[in-house]
């Protein structure tokens, strides 16, 4: 019996996933991924300068790099790419489940990305997320930024410590969230109420913040999947922020600072 057409692209995907590889690059993003345990380490091609200055985390990652002269350091990256003569191909991170991520902490916060495919504004967002103390970022396997080296130099380091996670379906994932007791709001600039005023008095509570991308904003069906509907509390009438500054913004405005 032949298998249906989705078992068949199912396995094709897992196996590609499997086989994936990404190349991180300069010398912050390039230290945090060798001083990592949790990341599996596959190339190190290094400039003898960037050598010197990573020494002690490749001895710590115990791996042996391929040393090149700078002015025939070829790197496999976009020509742009400032890789501060440093690079390592590694395997992608693994965080596991949702559920094991997303519980925990005694008020946690987590964020949820709806169409957010820029890797330096997914980058930014972990860096906020890492700083601010979210539990995890949360994309959708399609249509959000997957791990490039180019997120992770964004990222500066976050990308090995703070959990970002792709799912299969947001609005299931918001589910499973509500299901975990999590009020989840979704960032909306029309919005009549402010982001104070939907966690006021249930600060104790684990929040999960969902932002779309600029622009769209929120799809149709993330705005009927969240509890709720808030807006960042601006001073003006006029202009919008960067979604990765309204991130660090929502977090902060969430957190039980008690």
């Amino acid at each position: 019996m032949k298998k249906p057409k989705w078992v068949v692209q199912k396995e094709q995907d897992k196996k590609a996933e499997g086989n994936m590889t990404l190349w991180l690059f300069g010398l912050h993003a390039v230290r945090d991924a060798l001083m990592n345990p949790n990341r599996e380490k596959l190339t190190l091609m290094v400039t003898p300068n960037a050598q010197a200055k990573l020494e002690d985390a490749i001895a710590f990652a115990g791996i042996a790099p391929q040393v090149e002269d700078p002015r025939k350091f070829r790197p496999p990256l976009d020509p742009g790419s400032v890789h501060q003569g440093a690079v390592l191909e590694v395997k992608p991170l693994n965080w596991g489940r949702l559920e094991d991520v997303c519980i925990g902490d005694t008020a946690p916060r987590v964020l949820l990305l709806d169409r957010v495919t820029d890797p330096h504004n997914v980058g930014a967002i972990l860096r906020s997320a890492e700083v601010l103390g979210a539990s995890a970022v949360i994309g959708t396997r399609h249509h959000s930024a997957p791990e490039t080296g180019a997120l992770a130099k964004t990222a500066s380091g976050a990308l090995e410590r703070q959990p970002y996670l792709r799912v299969r379906n947001l609005a299931d994932a918001i589910r499973s969230l509500q299901d975990m007791g999590y009020l989840v709001l979704g960032l909306d600039g029309e919005a009549a109420m402010s982001i104070e005023a939907a966690v006021e008095g249930k600060r104790d509570r684990p929040v999960a913040l969902v932002l779309g991308a600029e622009g769209p904003g929120l799809r149709e069906k993330t705005k009927e999947t969240v509890d709720m509907l808030v807006r960042i509390d601006a001073a003006g009438g006029f202009g919008s922020l960067n979604v990765s500054n309204a991130a660090a913004i929502a977090l902060y405005a969430s957190r039980d600072h008690t």
